[in-house]
């Protein structure tokens, strides 16, 4: 996959929203599309737990926790923070690359608890791409894919 050249406009306009929207459209996308998988796994050790995603390219933050009926935003502070680029967050998706070894190479950095982090690792190698990218619209599905093989 080549670098993700992300327009500077993007990055300033995303970097100045408030954690709020993006936290609430990052919590209903990940109940369309994890939390069918997610909730036939279980899910029990991630529950009432606070979460945040950074996506440092974007400077943007998604903050949320997952209750018995899936993902919802939270203001509060996390107890397991993941950072990585957009790119190797869609690596990850399409597996294409390794948590290790971007854990590893410091490209995604957990901070947090530990334990909580590898059981979040643990769910989320169990989930099948495939099923997950099935929920999504046909032409979002197919761009989806593009951009995880490419």
């Amino acid at each position: 996959m080549q670098n993700l050249a992300l327009p500077p406009q993007l990055v300033n306009a995303v970097a100045r929203l408030p954690a709020a929207p993006p936290s609430l459209a990052f919590s209903l996308a990940a109940n369309r599309l994890l939390w069918p998988a997610l909730k036939t796994l279980d899910w029990r050790p991630l529950a009432g737990r606070r979460y945040a995603i950074r996506i440092k390219d974007l400077g943007l933050s998604l903050r949320f926790t997952v209750t018995a009926r899936g993902f919802a935003p939270d203001s509060g502070a996390p107890e397991l923070t993941i950072s990585a680029t957009a790119r190797d967050f869609l690596l990850l998706l399409g597996r294409r690359e390794d948590p290790d070894t971007l854990f590893f190479s410091r490209r995604l950095v957990s901070e947090g608890d530990t334990e909580l982090g590898l059981t979040v690792k643990n769910l989320l190698d169990a989930l099948d791409p495939e099923v997950v990218l099935h929920r999504l619209p046909a032409p979002l599905a197919h761009l989806a894919r593009r951009l995880m093989a490419a």
